[in-house]
């Protein structure tokens, strides 16, 4: 796991009391798990802005328990038959989870890091 983002980070960005009642070491230790995960690109020494900026909001999702929770399952597809005896079938993806507005803020920052660098087109011949 690579280290983003420190408890000082980001007391910087949110302030001392980002954390409320949780654990902030243990929120941030979540959010450069979190950011490690994302990030598919070398990123630069010192760490942009940007991770710092999305690393705080992730440790703020973390420190309110809501960053590695439960899963739930997400509708994937639905059939309903418009016949007498109607009947609706649904298709759920294994694994979802509904993200935070936190996460989703740090995903909007992480864009550079995390699409792929390049695209190859390749031509059969």
């Amino acid at each position: 796991m690579t280290d983003f983002i420190t408890v000082a980070d980001v007391d910087a960005q949110l302030g001392p009391d980002w954390a409320g009642t949780g654990d902030p070491v243990l929120a941030v230790a979540m959010a450069n798990a979190w950011l490690t995960a994302k990030i598919k690109r070398l990123v630069p020494d010192p760490v942009p802005a940007e991770i710092k900026a999305a690393g705080a909001q992730v440790a703020k999702v973390a420190a309110g328990g809501n960053l590695y929770k439960d899963t739930k399952k997400e509708v994937q597809s639905t059939t309903v038959s418009a016949q007498a005896g109607t009947s609706v079938s649904k298709t759920y993806v294994a694994g979802s989870t509904d993200l935070t507005q936190g996460e989703n803020f740090a995903l909007a920052l992480l864009v550079p890091w995390i699409k792929r660098p390049s695209t190859f087109m390749l031509k059969r011949t």
